[in-house]
């Protein structure tokens, strides 16, 4: 890794960060004298209980109780209990800044602009609760969403949280069978769905696929539909369907906060299911909030009246991340639609518009967005930008450059990496700590993360298991339907007991940071060697032709040889000097063992709905297995570019 940081804070940005004012926090309440980012995470994993004390009370957490008891069984993972005597409310905790200014600002491609204030907002919420009230939702049941990420998401999600209900949500984007094997198994009592969206410039009628939904959901009684590309559309054939402006209660008679305990459930979140039915996931209310408060108001520097922007659908957790963000009373950019429609300025346009303050998205879209050519220092206004945010996969040393050279200079660039297990990270940013070229900058405070060895040993500058050794509040509660915890304890616990693996393949810097080389049952092993399919990705794309690729290891000869597929520009086809290019590059960037054994051209690259390349999908297809639930890819067809292609004959 690089020796000189890309980035460090100004005096002025150490000074006025969140962080800074935290350490004075601590200090205050224990007396720890912190110096510097390591300091305090050291600090914050030494002493667990002091910690998330403090972000209890630094973050204003507001709870009608929060108890004397902070940690129980704290030695047991899973099984520890964070604030087990406390009662509070996930929404009431989101909606504690009122007035005039902006809550929300949606932007939906180039069709709708709108804006919700404060009081707007707490107002449609109550209103919105009344009528779920009305409809019998109670503490404990589900509601359901198939909706683009816009206002009345959130006003649903907030009024479901208000009752002590458990919100789940997925985009438009998935078919019917991708809805019905996540809402099929949790039974939701009242299910929100748009009549339609958009997407690349085209209108999508959702209300089909709503009512062949609808008949597979027996449990639903109401389902809530909001007008986005039409007003009012016809719904006289969906069963026990009311119109959203219908549904709401006219006026609000004021807005309850049920008080819940901490472990209450609030959301339930699931697993990409590429390899078997969805699991569903259960987050609590307290654990979300806690490690939201600290990654927005201490990772992230999230300050009241920032203005914070994500690029993400409502079935991905980065949407839940998102909607945090009005507990720091930040405003909410909300996207939906394409982020190359009409072209790929458009996010840059959104940012510069609506002054925002941090900027989310993906690693694939940084590449782009590079590819593309563009170049947004010279053509927008990114002043504001205090911090870029991305995740969804590693992104590459050649982004971290990118980003400097062609977006902006003096920001913060954080790439960050958790997961749906977890609702948040592991690994992500520090405002008041350098950025170095190709790596995460730390982990996450209270999170006490560890890289092992195939012995089991922590190390420090070599590859192997990303490991947390400790509980943190933001575990699962389990998994919905779990009898025993057994699924849950197979998925994080059976490789070391009592320590959860990630199943990330990664290395801890000498800086404190983290490289990602990809997920370690994606790793190849060519020759008994493990290899990150990362460390080929970020050679592979920096040749020109090239707009992404994906690397399998196929069992060969009693070996694994490794297989690329590459995905082209438009009109170029995979000649000898590309192939010799891509191999050069690997060899001289990373390894001779990292070369590849076969390389191939496809058409298409399969990928979850959250932009992720599904390896394991396709090594499945190119070795003759089943692929048991291709509902879960945003494109199932691409992978017919990898099935019977002669070349990969065993």
């Amino acid at each position: 890794m690089a020796d000189h940081p890309l980035w460090q804070p100004s005096a002025a940005r150490l000074r006025d960060a969140n962080l800074t004012r935290f350490t004075a926090h601590v200090a205050k309440e224990w007396g720890a004298s912190l110096d510097g980012y390591d300091a305090i995470y050291d600090w914050s994993v030494a002493e667990p209980e002091k910690f998330w004390q403090s972000v209890w009370s630094f973050g204003r957490v507001k709870a009608s109780t929060r108890g004397q008891r902070v940690l129980v069984d704290g030695d047991k993972m899973p099984g520890a209990k964070y604030f087990p005597d406390a009662r509070l409310n996930f929404a009431e905790n989101l909606l504690r800044r009122t007035g005039p200014g902006d809550a929300i600002v949606f932007w939906g491609e180039d069709k709708v602009k709108r804006r919700m204030s404060w009081d707007q907002l707490t107002d449609e919420v109550a209103r919105f609760a009344q009528a779920l009230r009305k409809l019998g939702v109670a503490s404990g049941d589900k509601v359901a969403a198939y909706m683009p990420n816009m206002p009345e998401t959130v006003v649903a999600a907030l009024a479901t949280m208000s009752l002590g209900a458990i919100w789940s949500s997925c985009s438009p984007d998935f078919g019917v069978t991708g809805v019905l094997d996540r809402f099929g198994q949790i039974q939701p009592k009242a299910l929100i769905a748009a009549e339609g969206y958009y997407y690349g410039g085209k209108t999508f009628d959702q209300l089909p696929k709503v009512k062949e939904i609808l008949g597979k959901l027996p449990t639903v009684a109401a389902t809530v539909i909001v007008g986005y590309t039409r007003e009012r559309a016809d719904i006289s054939g969906l069963p026990n369907a009311v119109h959203y402006a219908d549904f709401v209660a006219p006026r609000a008679s004021g807005l309850t906060f049920e008080q819940v305990p901490f472990n209450h459930p609030l959301y339930i979140l699931y697993s990409s299911g590429t390899t078997g039915v969805p699991k569903c996931i259960v987050h609590g209310v307290g654990g979300t909030l806690l490690q939201h408060l600290k990654e927005h108001q201490l990772q992230s520097d999230v300050k009241a009246g920032d203005r914070i922007f994500y690029f993400t659908t409502c079935g991905w957790m980065m949407w839940n991340w998102l909607i945090s963000g009005l507990a720091s009373e930040a405003t909410l950019l909300l996207y939906d639609g394409s982020p190359f429609h009409p072209d790929g300025r458009v996010l840059f346009d959104y940012a510069a518009a609506e002054r925002c303050t941090l900027f989310g998205t993906s690693a694939k879209w940084i590449d782009a967005v590079a590819k593309a050519g563009l170049e947004p220092i010279k053509s927008h206004d990114l002043s504001t930008v205090r911090a870029i945010c991305s995740t969804g996969s590693p992104l590459a040393p050649e982004g971290f450059d990118f980003v400097y050279e062609k977006i902006k200079k003096d920001v913060c660039l954080s790439s960050i990496s958790g997961g749906t297990d977890i609702v948040s990270c592991f690994v992500l940013g520090s405002p008041i700590s350098p950025v170095y070229k190709g790596e995460i900058q730390k982990r996450g405070l209270g999170m006490a993360v560890e890289v092992w060895n195939d012995d089991g040993k922590p190390v420090v500058g070599e590859k192997g298991e990303l490991v947390c050794v400790k509980p943190f509040p933001c575990m699962p509660i389990g998994f919905y339907n779990d009898p025993g915890d057994a699924k849950y304890r197979a998925a994080y616990f059976d490789n070391h007991p009592n320590i959860w693996c990630h199943g990330d393949y990664v290395e801890l810097t000498r800086h404190g940071g983290m490289v990602i080389y990809g997920r370690s049952d994606a790793t190849l092993n060519p020759g008994g060697v493990r290899i990150g399919t990362a460390e080929i990705y970020r050679q592979v794309e920096k040749i020109d032709e090239v707009i992404e690729s994906l690397v399998i290891g196929q069992d060969w000869q009693n070996d694994v040889r490794v297989v690329l597929f590459v995905r082209l520009r438009d009109g170029a086809a995979l000649t000898k000097d590309i192939v010799d290019r891509i191999r050069k590059q690997v060899r001289e960037g990373a390894t001779p063992r990292h070369v590849p054994a076969l390389i191939l051209q496809v058409q298409d690259i399969p990928r979850t709905k959250s932009g992720k390349i599904v390896e394991l999908a396709v090594r499945n297809v190119v070795m003759g297995r089943p692929v048991k639930n291709v509902e879960a890819l945003a494109n199932p067809e691409a992978l017919e570019h990898f099935r019977g292609r002669p070349e990969l004959a065993v």
